[in-house]
């Protein structure tokens, strides 16, 4: 599973879901899916602007979580 750390990445920054918002063009409900990872895909244009406006790398912005193949099937 892949976990986006925007949450994350927004506390270290000090900086609120509004202003994200604000800085992307993005409605918060969108940012909010993508948050609660609610999402099945993100375009690269959102990559392109979490990483410009969160000061990041897409390493800090994703963390990939393996999960136990068993439990898949």
């Amino acid at each position: 599973m892949v976990k986006v750390n925007v949450g994350e990445i927004l506390k270290e920054k000090k900086r609120s879901k509004y202003w994200l918002c604000n800085q992307m063009q993005i409605t918060m409900h969108n940012l909010n899916k993508v948050i609660l990872g609610e999402t099945k895909s993100i375009s690269f244009k959102y990559i392109h602007d979490f990483c410009k406006y969160l000061e990041c790398t897409p390493n800090d912005l994703f963390t990939v979580e393996i999960e136990n193949e068993e439990e898949e099937y």
